[in-house]
């Protein structure tokens, strides 16, 4: 096996130009694939990572104005959700549905802490489930629990935009009060400002919003969690058998888009993953032909190869070499630059991505109300890389083996002769 070598690596030093072109093609397909496939991950995980902060299952709901009359109702009414509306929702569609929740609002004059001050505060209705609902990031602290709805304490969970406005540089805020409309509130948490519209939300506990501002039970909207509405059809579905329970409920025509206004985000959901399929599947048809035009540049080398050696498979035969033995030579030869170049293709392309990643990975883009990474972990599994690298070795050796046979079998009168 070792002189099998030494000869395999004799004649690839004696064919210098070729055994590199050969090399260059392998490189250069796994090269390519493994950057596209970086890429490709490089733009999901930069969506992935902006959209952390979103829930994308749920589905609110907000009252409106009806349109049409309605079993002698004149058009023009509002609608009023109740607190009652989530249990009922939650009853019709068990199926479809993981969680329905209502929810109050109140606009606040301001909030503060000594001598700072923050105006139009949002005071928003918190249950504990409010924080897996509106995928609520905490960085210090806790979110508001059954205990607060319970007691009807007065605590609040502000962003960590507010915490720098209210508190000075360095200072704890948890526990300490902040004065909202005139209402002492202690803090119990901190959480992420996602650089959207809700960095002036306070969390405060539904029960508490409830009592003070006297909402009685009316809602400002109803938001739900999607459970099996992975598809636009499943969704379509929902909404309209949703719209005909709450006409029902109270008294609006059930085709009647104005009565209520739903931001269905589970629908946009399907669609952006579907989104990521398609792009995903794009990158990988991309690679996959990049990887086969380095396959048939292999093919083409070893064709070439194994013609302008015919004259030497002659003399080999005439001394006594077996059909096998040029065959094993050759897709030898062939394992070995796939082998050897394809490793290097790899290693090239796995630092191009590392590369992208160090100098791209940490730069933002304002646009304007929210700040999002260019480019987010550019990578590719190890795997993946592996795997690719076989295949075109596993190429190169059927690449040297078809033309090696054909060589194989020509007789040695007729090899000397060409």
């Amino acid at each position: 096996m070792l002189d099998t070598f030494r000869e395999i690596l004799g004649s690839l030093s004696r064919n210098k130009l070729r055994s590199v072109a050969t090399g260059f093609a392998v490189a250069c397909g796994l090269f390519l694939i493994i950057i596209l496939q970086g890429t490709s991950n490089g733009i999901i995980h930069t969506f992935e990572q902006a959209s952390r902060g979103f829930s994308f299952d749920a589905i609110h709901v907000f009252p409106g104005m009806t349109s049409q009359p309605y079993h002698g109702i004149e058009e023009g009414r509002r609608i009023k959700l109740d607190d009652t509306d989530s249990e009922a929702t939650m009853s019709s569609f068990p199926d479809e549905l993981s969680m329905a929740m209502a929810q109050i609002s109140h606009t606040a004059t301001s909030a503060s802490f000594g001598k700072n001050n923050l105006s139009n505060v949002s005071l928003q209705g918190a249950q504990p489930a409010t924080q897996q609902m509106e995928a609520v990031q905490l960085l210090e602290g806790r979110f508001i629990n059954n205990i607060d709805l319970r007691e009807e304490r007065k605590v609040v969970v502000i962003s960590d935009e507010n915490r720098e406005d209210l508190f000075k540089q360095g200072m704890r805020a948890i526990n300490q009060q902040v004065r909202i409309d005139g209402i002492l509130y202690t803090v119990v948490g901190i959480y992420k400002d996602d650089g959207m519209m809700s960095g002036n939300d306070f969390y405060v506990p539904f029960t508490t919003l409830k009592t003070i501002y006297g909402k009685g039970y009316d809602i400002d909207q109803l938001q739900l969690k999607a459970k099996s509405l992975d598809t636009e059809e499943k969704n379509d579905a929902f909404e309209v058998a949703f719209r005909r329970m709450m006409g029902a409920r109270h008294e609006f025509a059930p085709d009647d888009k104005s009565a209520l206004w739903i931001w269905n985000s589970a629908s946009q959901n399907a669609d952006m993953k579907k989104a990521e399929d398609i792009l995903h599947t794009s990158f990988w048809i991309l690679g996959l032909l990049t990887l086969l035009s380095g396959i048939v540049g292999v093919s083409n080398i070893m064709l070439i190869s194994v013609k302008e050696r015919t004259h030497e498979f002659g003399i080999r035969k005439a001394i006594g070499a077996t059909p096998w033995n040029i065959i094993s030579m050759v897709v030898l030869e062939s394992i070995v630059i796939t082998t050897l170049f394809g490793y290097v293709g790899m290693l090239l392309g796995i630092f191009f991505c590392e590369g992208m990643d160090y100098y791209y990975g940490n730069q933002t883009v304002d646009v304007g109300f929210f700040q999002s990474s260019i480019f987010v972990d550019p990578t590719v599994d190890v795997s993946t890389c592996i795997e690719a690298t076989v295949v075109m070795v596993i190429a190169g050796a059927l690449a040297g083996f078809f033309p090696a046979s054909k060589a194989a079998r020509v007789k040695p009168i007729e090899a000397l002769r060409g």
